[in-house]
């Protein structure tokens, strides 16, 4: 049997059909990996969502989650800018609303704006003109409105959602999924006695001012319906929360949902 000739063009022949195979191993090891990654932030978000109102149970698998998210919980997309439901975003003929991430849309300028420094105070820069907002439901009655929230805090923005009560004022919980702030401080914010304190506040007050706060008693706050108290030995975390939650529950926010939604009613 004759013996291979290693030529310079042959060895570059089979040095081009490792490449290739090897590329197209990769590439589709990629995609493969995309899809797993990108089902795997649609149930995490899913439990999160499940979580903040009480419904998810550790036990329940992938597909059970994604059943349970289903039967109860209704995603809306609304514009923050004038409080109404819209099918899709300009340009788009549908959106999947798993999906979509407020900090990413927000990088798109045409779905976002840049917020200036005194409208900024969650630190977010730019804020997207359309938001999801998820339904709690019972049959055809709506429960709850969980929104989704994010703003700066010591470190990182911390992402999470609030949950409200269908009257609009009772606060249901805060539940983060993201941040770096320092275990042991700032990062209490995942502590559950910490997160306990939420539940019961009210965030209005009957002249529809918006009162709720995150800080320490005394001073103008001293009703505790409207207060909750701040990390130990993490006061900027708790200034962030705080900044956060003015933010979005005021008029760069989510402060013309919840006015259309008293004048129309929650169920509308």
């Amino acid at each position: 049997m004759p013996a291979l000739r290693e030529t310079p063009l042959a060895v570059l022949r089979i040095a081009l059909l490792v490449s290739l195979v090897c590329s197209m191993v990769v590439a589709g090891t990629a995609v493969g990996l995309k899809s797993m990654q990108l089902e795997n932030r649609r149930v995490d978000r899913e439990r999160h969502l499940l979580a903040i109102v009480g419904l998810h149970d550790r036990a329940l698998s992938a597909s059970e989650v994604g059943e349970r998210f289903r039967e109860r919980i209704t995603p809306r997309l609304v514009d923050l800018d004038t409080g109404a439901y819209v099918g899709a975003p300009p340009g788009h003929d549908s959106f999947d609303p798993l999906t979509w991430e407020g900090a990413r849309v927000a990088t798109d300028p045409a779905l976002s704006r840049v917020l200036s420094r005194s409208e900024d105070i969650a630190g977010i820069q730019r804020r997207e003109r359309y938001a999801v907002v998820y339904k709690l439901m019972q049959g055809e009655r709506v429960d709850a409105l969980i929104l989704p929230v994010r703003g700066y805090g010591l470190w990182s923005t911390l992402y999470g959602f609030l949950a409200v009560d269908a009257d609009l004022n009772t606060v249901l919980g805060l539940r983060f999924y993201q941040h770096a702030e320092t275990p042991g401080l700032g990062g209490e914010v995942d502590n559950p006695r910490w997160k306990a304190l939420w539940p019961g506040k009210r965030l209005f007050d009957s002249d529809g001012q918006l009162r709720l706060r995150v800080g320490k008693a005394g001073g103008d706050n001293q009703d505790a319906r409207w207060r909750v108290d701040a990390l130990a030995g993490a006061t900027l975390t708790s200034n962030g929360v705080n900044n956060m939650i003015r933010f979005w529950l005021g008029p760069q926010g989510y402060g013309p949902y919840l006015k259309r939604l008293r004048q129309e009613g929650v169920e509308s």
